[in-house]
């Protein structure tokens, strides 16, 4: 009798992104006549739909994907092979309305343009030159994340790296984007700071309707925040699921030692929990079966095959064992 615990899934809208076994790759040197003599995978077949309204937390180890990914939506880089659709029909590249909160606010914010310049920046690369518009919209925008409009013509290093942090998000907000991608939005911030800045996600989010792919190694702010999650390793996704479900009743190996490996208040970590999630395998030459293999003390005589993703529709895995 299974006992896994069903838990109800948020009803988001339609769907506005679609990646279909998108691969990416960089040359890492090349011989005298200038072609590749190998290449680092970065992405190894991402399959994945980004709905209206939803956050999708992404989650891994270091090197696992998550930055080449966001790249890859922000229409920094192309698919290497794969295919990247959006719900207006373009395909290939990333949207045109993609935005993007960084880690650190204190060095992704020009320091020589005053604050309302910096709101309006992606206005600025569209082509949009009206002094009077633009200060309009930031004001506008600024009010919307708790920044006074008479801070607008000060800069930077005037505001607190909480304040910082929100006028990177009226940056983001600006353009009125189809999804923000959050790279890790809180991680430099104050402890005391960070909840302020998530709860100012959730409220912008319900009040606008806004579509949020956030990367983050903290599974207390995934938890708080996420929908969905997709847990990434070696460029695959190897679980993806409704949040609740995923963090509370992983199914793939992977994903149990990288949430048994979280520090928790009072609960020392066994030697096995600490060794095991630490150091990605190179990505220059794939494994040709599981990619977690060589790493997975579940592994059986089937691993030894390439792996696809089974299970239902609120939570799937990349394991034949598990799922």
């Amino acid at each position: 009798m299974n006992s896994a615990l069903i838990y109800p899934v948020k009803q988001s809208g339609p769907e506005i992104l679609k990646l279909a076994d998108v691969r990416v790759r960089f040359p890492v040197s090349n011989d005298w006549l200038g072609r590749p003599r190998g290449y680092a995978h970065a992405l190894n077949g991402i399959d994945l739909q980004v709905r209206a309204g939803e956050t999708l937390g992404i989650v891994g180890e270091s090197g696992c994907g998550k930055s080449t990914l966001a790249q890859l939506l922000m229409g920094l880089l192309k698919p290497s092979s794969g295919e990247l659709s959006w719900a207006n029909g373009s395909k290939g590249e990333g949207s045109s309305n993609v935005q993007i909160v960084f880690q650190d606010p204190q060095s992704s914010l020009n320091p020589r343009l005053p604050i309302w310049r910096i709101i309006t920046e992606p206005l600025y690369a569209r082509g949009m030159r009206s002094r009077e518009q633009m200060r309009s919209i930031a004001a506008k925008v600024a009010a919307q994340v708790g920044i006074r409009p008479e801070y607008l013509d000060r800069f930077a290093h005037q505001f607190s790296g909480g304040q910082r942090q929100r006028i990177a998000i009226a940056r983001a907000l600006s353009s009125d984007p189809d999804i923000i991608v959050l790279d890790e939005p809180t991680s430099a911030l104050d402890i005391s700071v960070q909840a302020q800045i998530l709860n100012l996600l959730a409220e912008l989010q319900q009040a606008r309707n806004l579509t949020y792919i956030l990367i983050s190694h903290n599974v207390s702010v995934v938890r708080h925040m996420a929908d969905r999650v997709a847990v990434m390793y070696l460029g695959q996704i190897v679980e993806l699921g409704n949040a609740a479900q995923v963090l509370d009743q992983p199914r793939h190996p992977y994903t149990r030692l990288l949430f048994e490996a979280v520090p928790r208040l009072g609960v020392p970590l066994l030697a096995e929990q600490v060794a095991a999630p630490t150091e990605l395998p190179g990505n220059r030459k794939l494994p040709e079966g599981c990619f977690f293999l060589e790493r997975c003390s579940a592994s059986r005589e089937g691993c030894k095959q390439p792996q696809v993703m089974r299970g239902g529709e609120h939570q799937r895995v990349r394991c034949h064992v598990m799922g």
